[in-house]
C-alpha cells in the first residue's frame, strides 16, 4: 500500500480526492495531496462532524450523564404532553430514526429550540430519515444536562475526548444565535481527523489510556433496527467489517479493523462511492498481505 500504487489512493484521486491519507497498523501506508493541499490544511467535515456525537454520548452515559435509552421528555418537559414525541429516545436521535423529517442539513440547521419545536413525522423508532433536526435535539437535551457543569455540548466534546486525543479543530460553523451546530460545521486537518480515527481502532485507547470503555464504543457500531446500515453517527458496511463517518462531497474517515486499516479522505465533490472504497482499501491490504 506504499507509494500512491493503491486501487483505494486511485478512485479516490480521479473522483476529485484532494487529501487521502491510510494507515496500517498504526503506520502510515499512503498518501496523497492535490495541488494546493498538504497536511496541515483544515477541510469541512460537513456530516463527518455527527461521528463525534455518538462517541461523545456512551462516554456521556458512562459518566452517569445520560442512558441512550432515555426518552427525551425526561429533560424537556415541553415534550411530555406529545404522545408522539414522549416516545422518542436519545438513541432514536443518533441513530437518525426519532421520525423526524428530512431537513436540517447545510445552511438549514436549526437552533436548539427551534429543533425542538419540530413534529415527527414517523412513528419513534420505526423509520431511518437523514437529517440534522434529531442532532440539533440530541444538543439541546445535552446543554441542559449541562447546565450544572457550566459547559456546552462543544465544550464538553473538547474536554472529555478531543483535548485529551489531541485533535486540534481549526474552527465550527456557528448559527444565528451564536451556538455551534452539531450535525455539521467542523473544520480541521486530515491528520488530526486520523488521530480521532486511531482512538476508535484502538477501542477507546489513546496511548496506555483509556477513554471510553470498549464495551462502549462497540454501541456506537451497533446498527439500528430501521437502518442495519448506520449506528450512532457512523455508516456501516457489514460485509466488510467497516465503518466509516461521511460528509458531503465525499468527505470520509473509515475504520477497517480487521485489516487494521485507518484511513481519511478530503474531497472537492465528485461523484463519489464509499462503499467503493471501502472495498479497495480491504482490497489493497489483501493484496500486500497475499505478497509477503
Amino acid at each position: 500500500m506504499g507509494g500512491q500504487s493503491g486501487a483505494a489512493c486511485a478512485y479516490s484521486t480521479v473522483r476529485g480526492g484532494v487529501v487521502f491519507l491510510v494507515a496500517r497498523d498504526a503506520t502510515a501506508a499512503e498518501e496523497a495531496y492535490a495541488p494546493g493541499w498538504d497536511a496541515t490544511k483544515p477541510h469541512a467535515l460537513y456530516s463527518g462532524t455527527k461521528s463525534f456525537w455518538g462517541v461523545l454520548a456512551v462516554a456521556a452515559q458512562d459518566d452517569g450523564l445520560l442512558a441512550l435509552d432515555e426518552p427525551v421528555a425526561e429533560t424537556i418537559v415541553a415534550w411530555r404532553n406529545d404522545a408522539r414525541k414522549r416516545a422518542i429516545t436519545l438513541r432514536m436521535l443518533l441513530t437518525l430514526s426519532a421520525g423526524f423529517g428530512f431537513g436540517g442539513l447545510g445552511n438549514a440547521v436549526p437552533t436548539f429550540e427551534a429543533a425542538l419545536a419540530v413534529e415527527p413525522r414517523n412513528e419513534p423508532g420505526t423509520t431511518f430519515t437523514y437529517g440534522g433536526i434529531p442532532l440539533q435535539v440530541f444538543g439541546a437535551v445535552l446543554a441542559r444536562k449541562l447546565v450544572g457543569r457550566n459547559q456546552t455540548p462543544h465544550g464538553y466534546l473538547h474536554e472529555r475526548l478531543l483535548d485529551p486525543l489531541g485533535v486540534r479543530i481549526a474552527s465550527w460553523r456557528t448559527l444565528r444565535d451564536g451556538s455551534r451546530p452539531l450535525p455539521t460545521g467542523a473544520f480541521l486537518s486530515a491528520p488530526n481527523w486520523m488521530r480521532f480515527g486511531a482512538f476508535l481502532l484502538a477501542q477507546g485507547r489513546c496511548g496506555s489510556h483509556t477513554l471510553v470503555r470498549s464495551e462502549s464504543l462497540a454501541l456506537c457500531f451497533e446498527p439500528s433496527p430501521a437502518n442495519p446500515r448506520y449506528a450512532l453517527g457512523f455508516w456501516l458496511v457489514p460485509e466488510r467489517n467497516a465503518a466509516y463517518a461521511s460528509g458531503a462531497g465525499g468527505q470520509g474517515l473509515y475504520v477497517l479493523p480487521k485489516q487494521r486499516i485507518l484511513a481519511v479522505r478530503f474531497s472537492s465533490g465528485a461523484s463519489f462511492r464509499h462503499e467503493v472504497l471501502v472495498r479497495r482499501l480491504a482490497e489493497d491490504a489483501d493484496a500486500v498481505d497475499d505478497a509477503r
